[in-house]
């Protein structure tokens, strides 16, 4: 569809709704996303296409992308960007809005890319982009880098994202039923829509009602990700004053956004009708960090047909027809003749394999047991517990284990860049006894191969500092059981020794305990040694039972399509 008319008579038919995002990956080579959040975001999207609900998506342009990671020989990381043209994947809209950020108007233009779906479904996703030649040098920089600069640098990001997605929307004429905030980025757009429904002061004689809070929260809903502290944005109040202005008077953004900083967490919670986490750990754990606010919890899905690698789409196709738009028929992967299955899992591996020969020029086994780890390089995920006791380690794995790493640390992250180099460290030490990859540069093409061609996804966050985790859900779809610690949505996922394993004790805690990591090590290396490397190499027919029980289990239930339509039912139509 590139006729501007018809795709404006088009979204301009029925009230949207308006989904507001940092960061969304829709593509492996438009890189507006750095991990989970973003690629989480792309899976929604693709799947209200599929599902032909009336949305549409806000996000920023990230012209520079996140970052384009190397590794020297000893894990070294550095940072270049992504630049990348967007005229290559979307249309240039001739809408423009104005925000006014340290007293000058800063221009927004708007590019559109449609995720359009196999089903005949298509969403519209709008990247607000700064650089406009009537901009200064300086705010035609705020949509460049995702996550980039320093604290003002984010503020203005996220007024772009807020105020101007809103303001565009309104510039194009689209009617907006509920705005759905993916994490505390989007707040702005509250301030907006606060100045929408204000009430003229001349019709109440009480100041306090002059802003009608009822009918935003009646607007909004918000989707909070993380139980990191640190995850949570707040801006200083000085910083607020001289970036954005007084757009809504100070005493009132105080009462929704916290006396001491601006908490964008706290102004979407007081601002929204509806509230929820990612996974039902997560919504207790949110309850927990900010008590007296009703948190709900809508787990996280993938979306099944792009996490799904081509040999098992195959096989899928052929037994359990219509699997992509119904991931419930994963119930039914008993139709699947074993050897069908095994062959589809050989076939992926073996494409894993010739992908990091290429790459690395290390050449793995297609027989040994494979364990895959691969997300944000950062301190709680800790990548590295598998190497608590490396001479441990290396008497259970030596010949039989071989280990696939990737990920990336964020640019200011100094512990997580250490924490790949400690990684390049044991690789080398055990590399007489255990082989050990690390894939620089992880992307969404790269995290298929691994989550369809490694043997086993291993998990290892501290808890309860996982909110959800999706990798996990994907590699289920392939037939890959996890290896996880009990947190997120593994909580919900596992049946010990059916559909993965467990490290570690039951979830009880609110807070870690000082020997969670020696605890969780010892789980760790007694069931690799006991359980899952006698039944890799002694029992076939087991393993492929618990390939089975993953998909009709894990993929049948963890999918984006089952959290949609609870989105709907809960959250959009409320």
């Amino acid at each position: 569809m590139t006729d501007l008319t018809s795709i404006m008579e088009e979204l301009t038919r029925e009230p949207k709704i308006a989904y507001f995002s940092m960061e969304i990956g829709v593509h492996n080579d438009i890189p507006t996303y750095s991990g989970g959040l973003g690629v989480l975001a792309g899976d929604t999207i693709r799947s209200a296409a599929d599902l032909k609900l009336p949305m549409v998506a806000v996000t920023l342009m990230s012209r520079k992308g996140y970052f384009t990671q190397e590794l020297d020989s000893a894990g070294k990381q550095t940072e270049h960007a992504a630049v990348w043209d967007p005229a290559q994947y979307m249309m240039l809209l001739p809408y423009r809005v104005s925000v006014e950020i340290e007293g000058k108007d800063v221009h927004v233009q708007a590019w559109l890319y449609h995720v359009v779906s196999l089903t005949g479904g298509s969403i519209p996703v709008f990247f607000l982009d700064t650089n406009l030649p009537s901009n200064s040098a300086e705010n035609r920089e705020i949509t460049a880098h995702l996550y980039g600069g320093d604290l003002a640098y984010r503020l203005k990001q996220e007024i772009v994202l807020g105020i101007g997605g809103v303001r565009m929307l309104r510039r194009m004429e689209i009617d907006v039923r509920k705005y759905h905030m993916n994490e505390g980025h989007a707040s702005f757009l509250l301030l907006e829509l606060m100045i929408k429904y204000r009430r003229p002061i001349e019709d109440v004689w009480d100041e306090r009602l002059v802003w009608d809070k009822r009918s935003v929260k009646n607007l909004c809903v918000f989707t909070t990700h993380t139980p990191v502290g640190a995850g949570h944005d707040k801006f200083p109040y000085d910083l607020v004053m001289k970036t954005l202005g007084e757009i809504v008077p100070l005493s009132l953004l105080q009462e929704l956004a916290g006396k001491e900083d601006l908490n964008m967490t706290l102004l979407a919670l007081n601002l929204s009708r509806y509230v929820n986490g990612v996974a039902k750990k997560h919504g207790e754990v949110s309850k927990n960090m900010f008590p007296g606010y009703e948190i709900n919890a809508i787990t996280n899905g993938v979306h099944s047909f792009s996490w799904t690698c081509d040999s098992f789409k195959k096989v899928y196709d052929e037994y359990l027809p219509g699997w992509a738009n119904e991931p419930e028929l994963f119930v039914r992967v008993g139709r699947i003749p074993d050897d069908k299955l095994w062959a589809a899992h050989a076939e992926a591996k073996q494409r894993l394999i010739s992908y990091v020969r290429e790459k690395t020029g290390v050449e793995l086994s297609l027989n040994t047991l494979t364990l895959g780890f691969a997300r944000r390089a950062t301190a709680y995920k800790r990548a590295d517990l598998l190497f608590r006791d490396i001479e441990r380690l290396e008497r259970i794995g030596s010949g039989k284990l071989q280990i696939i790493y990737a990920g990336k640390a964020h640019p200011h992250d100094a512990q997580g860049k250490q924490l790949i180099q400690n990684i390049f460290n044991y690789k080398e030490r055990l590399k007489e006894k255990i082989k050990i990859v690390y894939l620089q540069n992880y992307n969404m093409e790269i995290a298929l191969k691994l989550v369809s061609g490694v043997d086993i996804w291993l998990n290892t966050p501290l808890r309860p500092l996982e909110a959800s985790g999706t990798s996990g859900m994907k590699a289920t779809h392939n037939g890959v059981m996890n290896f996880s610690v009990l947190d997120g949505w593994w909580i919900e996922g596992h049946i010990e020794g059916f559909t993965g394993w467990s490290i570690g004790p039951a979830p009880q805690e609110l807070t870690p305990g000082a020997d969670a990591d020696a605890r969780d090590a010892e789980d760790l290396y007694q069931k690799l040694e006991q359980a899952i490397i006698p039944i890799y190499y002694g029992d076939r027919l087991t393993w492929i039972r618990m390939m089975q029980n993953a998909i009709g289990k894990n993929a049948y239930y963890f999918n984006s399509h089952r959290m949609m339509r609870r989105y709907v039912t809960e959250a959009y139509l409320r």
